[in-house]
């Protein structure tokens, strides 16, 4: 009861816990938060000091008792604490600007396919742990196809690929449920660590996360590119440990990241092959959509579409669809009881 009294003063909320990036979206404003998922925690008071890109800034930089943490590994809470703390910190956030003193909001969030009841659990409490009073819980491609205005709920086979930092996953959607799917641990952060190995084996050099994914987005491409590309990367020489700098082209990254994208192109292949043959025809007809910041990747689209002679677009927007779709999904409660994932506990 109090807390549906509270609720009456609170802001509902989509939120896409991903991986590398947290984003929040209302009904009232759209997308108001869209910051790095990592926490600057203090081990020796458990204070946290910073939240988002604060926190991103101290990665690699921190003295011993500062921990920039990331508690989403592979789009599922890998730090239950810190994930709550986060949360809590985001939601606190967006309603610094009301007059509620105790947030206690509804709020629909994105989860992998291949989650875990326990993993799924976790979602729940953390969120509620952090003040939500109610926790939808939805699959992030439904969530991406929503988001990018594709007919989910009609009887005509949509197909998606969700490629996001932690996870790609790849679903082929109709009725209002997923008929066929992939889900892989390759993705964006693959992608940097292709490209990190890349650097250790051919110039013996040493470079951060952070410097690998300046690269990619760079200079990063799956398919050759009309004008050829350059950058100069400075790092660590492995042999004796000193600042050393290489020029590196466009043909070299997309030489280092050639195998994660062959591995999602032939997933995207074994997905359609166990797909029903008239949802095929649908997907021939209307193509495939790519989402997610990997859906970025200049040629993506070109690579997969040769591979699999089927149409392909990137959604608008591609790296905010799935906060988007669960946010959307907060002023449709016909569709939201549609395709809401089962929860671990009933409300």
């Amino acid at each position: 009861m109090f807390n549906k009294f509270l609720g009456k003063f609170s802001k509902d909320l989509g939120i896409d816990l991903g991986t590398k990036n947290t984003l929040v979206y209302t009904t009232e404003k759209g997308i108001v938060i869209n910051e790095p998922s990592v926490v600057a925690v203090n081990t020796r008071t458990n204070e946290v000091l910073a939240v988002g890109e604060e926190a991103k800034k101290m990665i690699g930089k921190t003295p011993g008792h500062i921990q920039a943490i990331k508690p989403l590994v592979d789009g599922v809470i890998s730090d239950f604490e810190v994930t709550e703390k986060m949360l809590k910190y985001f939601i606190d956030k967006v309603h610094a600007e009301s007059f509620t003193l105790i947030p206690r909001p509804r709020v629909v969030i994105g989860i992998p396919l291949d989650i875990t009841e326990v993993e799924k659990k976790a979602v729940e409490d953390a969120a509620k742990s952090a003040g939500a009073r109610q926790v939808f819980l939805i699959e992030e491609s439904m969530a991406a196809a929503i988001g990018a205005h594709l007919p989910v709920a009609d009887p005509t086979a949509t197909m998606i690929v969700d490629i996001g930092g932690g996870t790609t996953e790849i679903s082929v959607i109709s009725l209002g449920g997923v008929v066929a799917w992939k889900s892989l641990r390759h993705a964006g952060n693959q992608l940097d660590n292709n490209i990190i190995q890349y650097f250790r084996d051919e110039f013996s050099i040493l470079i951060g996360e952070q410097v690998a994914e300046q690269v990619k987005i760079k200079i990063g491409s799956a398919g050759p590119l009309k004008e050829p590309m350059e950058m100069e990367v400075r790092g660590r020489d492995l042999i004796n440990g000193l600042p050393k700098a290489v020029k590196v082209s466009d043909i070299q990254i997309r030489e280092a990241i050639s195998r994660t994208i062959h591995l999602i192109i032939d997933n995207i292949k074994t997905t359609l092959e166990t797909t029903p043959p008239e949802l095929v025809s649908d997907i021939y007809e209307h193509g495939i959509t790519l989402t997610g910041g990997g859906a970025l990747l200049r040629g993506l689209d070109k690579e997969i579409a040769q591979a699999t002679k089927i149409p392909v677009r990137v959604a608008d927007d591609a790296l905010t669809c799935v906060v988007r779709g669960a946010g959307m999904l907060l002023e449709d409660e016909e569709l939201l009881r549609k395709v809401l994932t089962p929860a671990s506990e009933e409300y």
